[in-house]
């Protein structure tokens, strides 16, 4: 049954052009097939659990002093990587590596290159790809926070990522030609792509960006085929909208249910249309539930006392006012978008503490029982762990300083808030932990699926002022925050901590500080060990027992990309993007005053404390391997 929600999630520009391969029966088994194979790197996370788990051990704790540089690929632009490249066995009898550019100009706008691998020291690039017609400059400016990409997905043969500026493209594999275009986003609503899609059920899953700009959230489905819409699902609106049913939060009902149009009503007059809510991080998938998982960002407005007419703390957290479903993490159906749980992490968002980051499943034992897990670090300093079957909430630590909230009401779900640390009133300035960036924010962590529990994690490590300010506007597609937001270091000298973290117990097992922030993501082996790169440009290798620092690079600019690694020719590569960017960058890829301390959203603050200033620019693939 093929069931639509609201308006149209985007139009069908391009008709389906022929494929050079022959598809498979079913996306989900194709993919399952290159999972298993540990020498490739098919998917965002490495699989549909985002695990970031690789089986391979030819590089070890013993030999990982021995790791050189195999070859570097320019990326077209020279920031703006968050994302990481594909690596893919049987393209045309080839194994292939894709790899989509940052967004510095139209011109020069999310570039797609194909290196063949055959020869695997040496790649060449066999075709590159730019969308050059119809493009929107406004999306640069209208891009919170700098104009990144994380990357893309491939099934069918066919390569489909997003563009700054909104389209959903499919590219064949082999030769880089226009397969099918969808405009899905549009910039002049505050809509921005830049996260990667999930490919799943023979469909084509995406969201977007654009909180700040007052953009309404939404998912779509888009069928892999040809590109036409399968299914579109909002985050805020009635019911029907929203894809809500009887059977959603079935196990929970107290996290909110249909019947109420919960989407409409927990906003002021029709303040939804402009609600934020945008599912612009990352998407996990189980085949066998047949169920997506991920987490929406904010409900538009800072200043929070606009989103409740109430004047009290008190009175703007008793739930009448939580702004649903902003900072949520949903499950839907893949098939028809319908919504089996959601749940809101932090109702009534008053610190810009976006949900966005990435749901990992793991199955895991919990208090007796073996639980199908989905694990969440969440921007409220708070690490969750739900049974994905149902929503029910089974644990919620604190993985960082948080001082908003005291604890997670088990029961309710929802956080005990604290008024000395909440911002509500225009003018009042509050200290608040972790700051808007998070505990962490969209940078991805690590779970090995044989110890479920112990999670791989890049944090940030400062706190903030906030103070809400006046409204001025109500236009969507303008820039939307109202608030002054000061950053600044939880201790001076460590921005960054990559923490061995179990989830259960709510302990950590070691840390590693570091002055720079860690904007990157994690990756784990079975030879032992764990990479990640910081925004200082180094590019490490640590024992996963130990914690200690094996090996480190310094590459030509600072890392926000995640790690991978595969397998050619019999020998193990590893590979990283470089190049400075993203909300904890965009102060210096953008050029500004460092003396302005609530720039870009406060994070001019925290690039003058980090002494971020002094890392160049200059976006690159670095890859590694082994030379005996």
């Amino acid at each position: 049954m093929k069931m639509k929600f609201g308006v149209l999630a985007g139009t069908l520009v391009a008709v389906t052009m022929g494929l050079s391969g022959q598809a498979m029966a079913n996306s989900d088994d194709e993919q399952l097939k290159r999972m298993a194979d540990p020498d490739q790197w098919p998917a965002p996370g490495r699989d549909f659990a985002l695990t970031r788990h690789s089986s391979l051990a030819d590089i070890t704790t013993k030999n990982v002093n021995k790791l050189q540089m195999a070859w570097l690929q320019g990326t077209n632009a020279l920031r703006g990587h968050e994302g990481q490249p594909l690596v893919i066995k049987d393209v045309g009898g080839k194994t292939m590596l894709f790899m989509v550019s940052g967004c510095p100009s139209m011109s020069n706008c999310n570039v797609v290159q194909a290196l063949d691998l055959t020869d695997p020291d040496n790649p060449k690039q066999v075709w590159s790809y730019v969308k050059k017609t119809d493009r929107d400059e406004s999306a640069v400016p209208r891009a919170c926070c700098d104009t990144v990409n994380r990357g893309g997905s491939y099934a069918d043969g066919k390569f489909v990522y997003g563009t700054l500026d909104g389209f959903v493209i499919a590219l064949d594999g082999q030769t880089g030609k226009e397969v099918w275009v969808v405009k899905y986003a549009y910039p002049e609503k505050g809509e921005t792509i830049t996260p990667a899609p999930l490919i799943a059920d023979d469909k084509v899953f995406m969201g977007f960006g654009g909180d700040e700009f007052a953009a309404r959230g939404r998912v779509a489905a888009f069928n892999l085929k040809d590109g036409s819409e399968a299914w579109v699902c909002h985050s805020t609106g009635t019911d029907a909208d929203v894809c809500l049913t009887s059977e959603t939060n079935k196990a929970n009902p107290q996290f909110g249910k249909a019947g109420e149009d919960l989407g409409v009503k927990t906003f002021p007059g029709e303040d939804w249309k402009i609600g934020g809510g945008a599912a612009w991080g990352w998407y996990s998938y189980d085949p066998e539930l047949k169920l997506v998982y991920y987490s929406t960002g904010n409900p538009g407005l800072w200043s929070p006392s606009y989103r409740c007419p109430d004047k009290t703390h008190e009175e703007c957290n008793t739930g009448a006012f939580d702004n649903k479903w902003s900072m949520t993490i949903f499950a839907r159906k893949i098939e028809n978008g319908e919504a089996v749980f959601a749940y809101q992490m932090t109702p009534f968002d008053q610190w810009d503490y976006d949900g966005i980051n990435e749901n990992i499943l793991s199955d895991m034992d919990i208090d007796g029982k073996k639980v199908k897990a989905l694990t969440h670090f969440d921007r409220n300093g708070f690490a969750y762990v739900m049974d994905r079957t149902d929503g029910t909430l089974l644990r919620a630590t604190k993985y960082v300083t948080t001082d908003w909230a005291e604890k997670v009401d088990m029961k309710t779900g929802r956080p005990v808030k604290v008024r000395d640390h909440s911002p509500l009133e225009v003018g009042r300035n509050v200290s608040a932990c972790p700051s808007a960036m998070g505990g962490k924010d969209q940078q991805p962590g690590a779970v090995d699926p044989k110890e479920p529990n112990l999670f791989y994690m890049p944090t940030n490590n400062w706190c903030m002022e906030l103070e809400p300010q006046e409204r001025t506007h109500t236009n969507q597609g303008t820039v939307y925050v109202f608030a002054n937001v000061y950053m600044y270091p939880e201790k001076p000298g460590t921005t960054g901590k990559i923490k061995k973290y179990d989830v259960l117990s709510g302990k950590t097992l070691w840390e590693i500080p570091d002055p720079y922030p860690n904007w990157g993501g994690t990756m784990v082996t079975d030879g032992g060990l764990m990479f990640y790169g910081s925004l200082g440009g180094d590019f490490r290798a640590v024992d996963r027992n130990s914690g200690k620092v094996l090996w480190s690079r310094k590459l030509g600019s600072g890392i926000i990309g995640n790690p991978i690694t595969y397998k050619v020719g019999g020998k193990q590569y590893v590979g990283v993007y470089s190049g400075i960017g993203g909300w904890i960058g965009l102060p210096v890829t953008a050029g500004l005053d460092l003396n302005d301390k609530f720039g870009a959203i406060g994070a001019t603050a925290m690039t003058k404390a980090a002494g971020l200033n002094h890392i160049p620019q200059g976006g690159e693939l670095n890859v590694f391997r082994i030379y005996e």
